[in-house]
């Protein structure tokens, strides 16, 4: 009745890990860190929810 596995859960979950990195990572970036170093960073934390969202399904 209820479709928990649609086709936009790769997409939430790379969102909302890319959010959340993001955030930290601009105020890193807002001290001093590189930019692309906090870019980096979220891009791996999208990538890396979205292969713990898969492991766990």
């Amino acid at each position: 009745m209820y479709n928990k596995h649609s086709d936009s859960d790769w997409l939430e979950a790379i969102v909302t890990g890319s959010i959340g990195a993001g955030i930290v990572t601009s105020f890193a970036v807002s001290q001093g860190q590189h930019p692309l170093v906090g870019l980096a960073i979220t891009l791996f934390a999208g990538i890396s929810a979205w292969l713990i969202d898969r492991a766990l399904t």
